[in-house]
């Protein structure tokens, strides 16, 4: 076949392909123009195929979707903008991001996360505004989710189910600007006392600080817990409460108790000691005794014999 006769196989996939990079396709109901695709409001259920390659801003906000496919989601290499608000998410797991390496914006306000992996965000150290808010089955956060986002200037956490965090999971944000904490049900006890001393060491106010309360202990519910440090510290380190306390009496009961034992096995041994060591003495009286008997007895034998014995004329 001559190349004037028609097109060979290997023409139709290069042409393919480029039609692939050049972003001629568009999901269905959606709205593609200039490197944006807008798939508002459309109750997709799945995250849609056929996204242009070369898109940059990409709008996926009031649907149904309940996950993020990796290996879709990680062709977009010049993605810089998503919006995934108000969707049903689930989690997203450690190379949920992997190719989206140039993200800026990222958005999952209003979904269902349960759960955030440890390294969810490890390759977006170029992420400026992340929005997690308002997921409220989202109850921890490992220390390390935001170790690498060290370009983070905005961080939205208001409205999960966070009752605590580790004081070194905001300690790369070096340069974050603004922070929301309040509508989380943050439970103020000892365990919280490191975060909060961090938040007054580190000088890191959150813009809604006296909104962000502690629901726990009573005596400091509705304190916002960038104040709380000076009282954490009183009432777990300098101060005992009445449970110290009653842990401090049955330890000194349980003191007492073995030292009354130990001294009473020790009387005992001593008796049983003194009392073999009198039987002792009084058997090796009695052996003597004996012995002296079984001699005196000999000699008297002796002296009889002696006199007894016929003398010579």
């Amino acid at each position: 076949m001559s190349l004037s006769s028609g097109p060979g196989p290997g023409w139709l996939l290069f042409s393919f392909g480029m039609g692939l990079v050049s972003g001629s396709k568009c999901p269905n109901n959606c709205l593609c123009q200039a490197q944006e695709v807008i798939c508002t409001g459309k109750q997709l259920t799945e995250y849609p195929l056929d996204i242009p390659l070369n898109t940059r801003r990409l709008f996926l906000n009031e649907n149904r979707i309940t996950s993020l496919p990796a290996m879709h989601l990680g062709l977009l290499s010049d993605l810089v903008y998503l919006d995934c608000q108000n969707n049903r998410i689930r989690e997203v797991m450690d190379y949920t991001f992997i190719g989206v390496f140039k993200l800026i914006y990222l958005d999952l306000s209003s979904n269902n996360l349960t759960s955030i992996s440890p390294f969810t965000f490890s390759v977006l150290s170029n992420l400026v505004q992340l929005n997690i808010a308002n997921n409220p089955h989202l109850l921890s956060l490992h220390k390390f989710t935001f170790a690498n986002t060290t370009s983070l200037r905005y961080l939205d956490l208001r409205n999960t189910g966070l009752q605590t965090l580790d004081s070194a999971a905001l300690y790369h944000l070096t340069i974050l600007e603004t922070l929301f904490l309040s509508g989380n049900p943050w439970k103020c006890n000892c365990s919280f006392l490191d975060f909060a001393i961090f938040l007054i060491v580190f000088h890191m106010d959150p813009s809604d600080d006296l909104n962000a309360t502690c629901v726990e202990p009573t005596e400091l519910t509705g304190w916002p817990i960038t104040r709380v440090g000076n009282p954490l510290r009183y009432m777990c380190i300098t101060h005992l409460d009445h449970k110290d306390y009653i842990f401090l009496l049955l330890i000194g009961f349980c003191i007492f108790a073995a030292g009354t034992v130990a001294a009473w096995l020790t009387g005992v041994c001593a008796v049983l000691y003194q009392n073999t060591r009198h039987k002792s003495n009084e058997e090796d009286e009695d052996e003597a005794g004996t012995r002296v008997e079984v001699s005196r007895r000999i000699f008297q034998t002796q002296a009889s014999s002696v006199q007894e014995f016929p003398q010579l004329i």
